[in-house]
Parts: structure tokens; C-alpha cells; sequence
């Protein structure tokens, strides 16, 4: 009896050579020399990963998307392996730098110290008529059973600057749609010139916060031939897909900055860099190879790389 459970036993064995070779003598001094310290960290250990995971952090992507890109990009090469916990450590910790001093600023906090969240306070809201409930959406809506359904909603800047955003629920595909001063009046139109560019087919029911931009929806629904949908009150939540995008427009759009200066460009290339990301939700592809085929008449392809789109 060693006093240790037998999987300890066998996996001490395994790793010093198993059943034939073991001898406990080199083992002990493999024991001792793995556990010396400091140990080269995985990144600094391997030049070829470091190079990838800095590659695709000036890209903006999350170290958890980094980490199941390098899965599904290497799927039989264990030495190209990292995880996400472990990329954000040579963020944070002091002394293992190894990403750069500046690596925090591509995180969309861009927080050189981790915080913990805080949820923030919610805000009133005025009372819209005519308003259809979002209880009586299709249940294919609620499903995500098709595309062409939206979410929106606006990102507020420094006042009165703001940008509505539009997110396509089953693929996650963002559109960034610029506001002109006095946006509240401008919302109705700038939607519809923006979706108006998609087929009709891609563009049949939009949901929105109870917000007083959205003032004129009968309109709007008039114009594109599309249904809108209202949350209950309070309850952003249930437009999760638009709330969770815009977090990640906020790496681009400051809440304190002027987002009169982005052009529509600028605007473009920002929902592009979301857009080309990898996507847990998707299942680590991203929403514009989910998206795109559609919008082309084209069958869905096989997932690619994202780095094939963000090259192109």
C-alpha cells in the first residue's frame, strides 16, 4: 500500500516510461527538475503560438476566440494548443509580458487590470403607441428557425451623437447604420435606408427597445414591408443578441467620444471586424460566413478560416 488512489500510480508510471521502464530513481529527478522554478511559460516556450496569438490580437479578437480558432486551424497539432485563461495571464500578470505591454488595449474592456462586472442601473423610457409586443412575434423569431429577422437598437456616444445598430439573429451578422444630429428624427429613415438595400426575403421582422426614436415604426414598417416587435418593459434582455453586440461595438464606440467622426467607412469596417470574428454561438465559425451566402443567393459553404475573410 503506497497510500495514494491507483490513478496517481498510473499515471506517475505513464509518464516516466511506463510498466518496463520505470525506475525510481530517474524518476524522482524528473519530478525535481520539472518542478524548478520559474518555468518558461507555453507562450514564451513556443514562438510559433506566440506569433499566431499576436497575430489575431491586432485583430481584436477575444482570447477565447483565439483559443477555439487554433483548434478548428489545427486540429492534429497539440503543440498549437493554448487556452483562453492562459493568454489572458500574459495580459495581466506582471512578469509574464510576453504578448507586449500594449496587448490589453486590443481586449474590448481595454483595461490594463481585470474588473469584475457591475451591472449598471436602468433608465426610463417613454410610452410609443401602437406598439406590437414582442409576445407576438412568430415563433420562428424566437427560434432563430430563419434569417432575416432583427434586432436593433442605438449606441449612444457624447451627446447627441449616436449610431443604430442591427443584428440578424440567427447569424449574429451586425450592421452599423450612422445617425445625423437630432438622431431621434432620423432613426426611422436611416434604418430604412439601410435595409432597404438587403432582399426583402433577409428583412421581415425588426425588434426593438421601447425607445423614443422608434417613434415613427408604423412608418417604417410601412416602408419596408416588415413587422416591428417592442420589448415588454424593462426587459432589454430580450433582445440578448443586439445587447451582446453592442458590448462589442463599445471597444470602437466610447461612450464618451464623438461618433459624429466615424464615417460610414469607419462604420463599416468596425461591424467587418465583429463580423469575421469566430463565434462561440456559431459555433466558432463567424457571422459573416453565416450571413454572406444568403445575402448572394448561394447555399451555406463550409465553414472557412476567418482569417480567409479578414484577408479578402
Amino acid at each position: 500500500m503506497v497510500g495514494c488512489a491507483p490513478s496517481t500510480v498510473s499515471r506517475e508510471i505513464a509518464r516516466n516510461g511506463g510498466r518496463a521502464a520505470y525506475r525510481a530513481t530517474s524518476a524522482d529527478r524528473a519530478a525535481w527538475e520539472r518542478a524548478r522554478r520559474p518555468k518558461a511559460s507555453r507562450l514564451e516556450s513556443r514562438p510559433e503560438l506566440l506569433r499566431i496569438v499576436r497575430e489575431r490580437l491586432t485583430l481584436d479578437w477575444s482570447p477565447e476566440q483565439i483559443a477555439h480558432w487554433l483548434r478548428r486551424a489545427h486540429p492534429h497539432d497539440p503543440l498549437l494548443r493554448i487556452s483562453h485563461e492562459t493568454i489572458y495571464r500574459s495580459i495581466y500578470v506582471a512578469g509574464r509580458r510576453e504578448l507586449g505591454a500594449g496587448s490589453a488595449k486590443h481586449l474590448r474592456s481595454g483595461r490594463s487590470v481585470r474588473r469584475a462586472r457591475v451591472p449598471q442601473r436602468a433608465h426610463g423610457r417613454g410610452v410609443l403607441r401602437n406598439m406590437v409586443s414582442i409576445r407576438d412575434r412568430p415563433v420562428c423569431v424566437s427560434e432563430r428557425a430563419e434569417i432575416g429577422h432583427w434586432e436593433g437598437d442605438l449606441v449612444m456616444g457624447a451627446r447627441p451623437s449616436a449610431v443604430a445598430t442591427l443584428v440578424e439573429r440567427s447569424t449574429r451578422y451586425v450592421r452599423v447604420v450612422p445617425l445625423p444630429d437630432g438622431y431621434k428624427a432620423a432613426v426611422r429613415s436611416a434604418i430604412a435606408a439601410d435595409l432597404a438595400l438587403l432582399p426583402p426575403a433577409l428583412r421581415k421582422t425588426l425588434t426593438w427597445d421601447r425607445g423614443r426614436e422608434m417613434a415613427e415604426h408604423q412608418q417604417l414598417s410601412a416602408d419596408l414591408g416588415l413587422e416591428v416587435y417592442f420589448c415588454d418593459p424593462r426587459s432589454p434582455w430580450q433582445r440578448g443578441s443586439n445587447e451582446n453586440t453592442n458590448r462589442l461595438l463599445r471597444q470602437y464606440l466610447a461612450k464618451g467620444a464623438d461618433l459624429r467622426r466615424f464615417s460610414r467607412v469607419d462604420l463599416e469596417g468596425i461591424a467587418d471586424r465583429i463580423n469575421t470574428r469566430p463565434r462561440r454561438v456559431l459555433g466558432w465559425a463567424s457571422a459573416a460566413e453565416s450571413f454572406l451566402p444568403h445575402l448572394h443567393g448561394e447555399p451555406s459553404p463550409p465553414a472557412r478560416s476567418p482569417l480567409a475573410l479578414v484577408d479578402a
